[in-house]
């Protein structure tokens, strides 16, 4: 027993020196910080200077967890639950969510060539591990043959794989899964964009002007089967334009205009990808409700599946410790059944304040709203966010959010006429 215990305090402190050695080689070239240095990064920074040596290996992940204290209630008439024509909402209390984990493996596999892999090792939908995706980032061609393109790839970048999509910058601040330390708020946005396809993307990058064009097999779930339900066929397209400098050493302006649209395709998922699910639990759902399923709760789906155009606009300022980050998004779709497009348009607004030494402090709120167009009519969803953030550490984020979300235009026979949601959230993360 004691021989045990000595090679466990041994075996523990070496690897308290090697994970002591390896703090400062943990960072790779082109690449977001998982911690607190990767706020406000979108894109991973473009930088022609080179520090491989070897093969690396960077093991990173997140933890996060949430206290939920929020309460619900609609306008449903009485007899038509009793009737059983609409289901009466789950009662909901207050207590702690499940914790959220991720694992992220980062590998410097050559000069300008860096492979990313993210499993979700505990989400709201999926207790077991399962992987998000990954893809290969190439900047540099030296590892084909030295100095080729070397002009060329000064300014460009090519992302290949699984991966997610680059469709508008939101999703660069919204929580993904336990990687909640880049998102301000709790919730992420009303209206989700977020989708991982199989494509790929391309960059250039020059003097703060940024160009990305893209294309993917427009399918989340990946099948070569042929049937009624799924084909083979079908592709989307992405491509963003913008720019983005640090003016002065106090301001910071970034601007960019995206686009995501689809020919034919099986199922489009772009507002239904994400299967971590939401941090909102059963809110606004009924008593058969489960933790994972539904799991979007508070989240809107405009229910486009075959064919969609959806646009988004995104101006972010920053004047020292305060910051202004916009969304204007406009999608144009219909479901299969369905001859005529619908369209839908999101408007988010949110302004941080970071103060304190490092900015370890923030406080901020936001405001969301979104109309769309549905076959029985037009819904308005509205919501207000307001929080208050402290890093005890760059990897360890501590936030306080009260949220405030309205239902209106859904018909009386819905579990979401004049619904609403309110109250209290309190998220504890670490990331590395």
């Amino acid at each position: 027993m004691r021989t045990t215990i000595k090679k466990a305090i041994i075996f523990s402190l070496m690897l308290i020196g090697v994970s002591l050695y390896a703090q400062n080689k943990r960072d790779l070239d082109n690449w977001r910080a998982p911690d607190q240095r990767g706020i406000n990064v979108f894109e991973a920074p473009k930088d022609t200077v080179s520090t491989f040596e070897r093969v690396k290996v960077r093991v990173g992940g997140a933890s996060t967890l949430q206290f939920q204290a929020l309460s619900h209630e609609n306008g449903v008439p009485q007899d038509l639950i009793d009737d059983g024509t609409v289901m009466e909402l789950k009662s909901i209390g207050s207590n702690f969510n499940l914790a959220t984990a991720n694992l992220d493996l980062d590998v410097a596999l050559a000069k300008g060539v860096r492979m990313h892999l993210r499993t979700y090792l505990s989400s709201r939908h999926h207790p077991e591990p399962y992987v998000k995706g990954g893809y290969f980032q190439i900047d540099n061609l030296d590892f084909i043959s030295e100095g080729l393109l070397n002009d060329l790839m000064k300014y460009t970048t090519l992302k290949v794989g699984h991966m997610e999509n680059n469709y508008g910058d939101a999703h660069f601040r919204r929580t993904d899964n336990a990687q909640a330390i880049y998102n301000p708020f709790v919730g992420n946005l009303i209206m989700d964009s977020f989708t991982t396809e199989v494509g790929a993307e391309l960059y250039y990058q020059r003097n703060g002007f940024l160009g990305m064009v893209g294309f993917t097999n427009g399918k989340l779930n990946q099948s070569v089967a042929e049937g009624s339900n799924e084909k083979t066929g079908g592709a989307s397209f992405i491509a963003k334009l913008g720019y983005d400098n640090q003016l002065t050493e106090d301001l910071r302006l970034r601007l960019t205009g995206s686009i995501y649209t689809t020919g034919y395709v099986p199922n489009n998922y772009l507002y239904t990808a994400d299967r971590a699910g939401s941090r909102y639990y059963f809110v606004m759902e009924d008593v058969d409700a489960t933790a994972k399923s539904p799991f979007r709760s508070g989240r809107f789906d405009p229910g486009f599946r075959n064919r969609i155009t959806a646009v988004m606009f995104n101006p972010f300022v920053k004047y020292n410790g305060l910051e202004f980050f916009g969304t204007i998004e406009l999608a144009n779709g219909r479901a299969s059944t369905e001859m005529e497009n619908r369209s839908t348009t999101q408007l988010a607004g949110e302004v941080i304040y970071r103060f304190g030494q490092a900015e370890n402090f923030y406080l901020g709120g936001r405001y969301n709203t979104v109309s769309s167009e549905q076959s029985f009519g037009d819904v308005d969803i509205n919501r207000f966010q307001f929080s208050a953030g402290y890093f005890l550490t760059k990897n360890i984020l501590a936030k306080l959010e009260y949220v405030n979300q309205t239902y209106d235009g859904y018909p009386e026979a819905n579990i979401l006429y004049d619904g609403k949601f309110n109250g209290l959230m309190v998220e504890a993360v670490i990331s590395f």
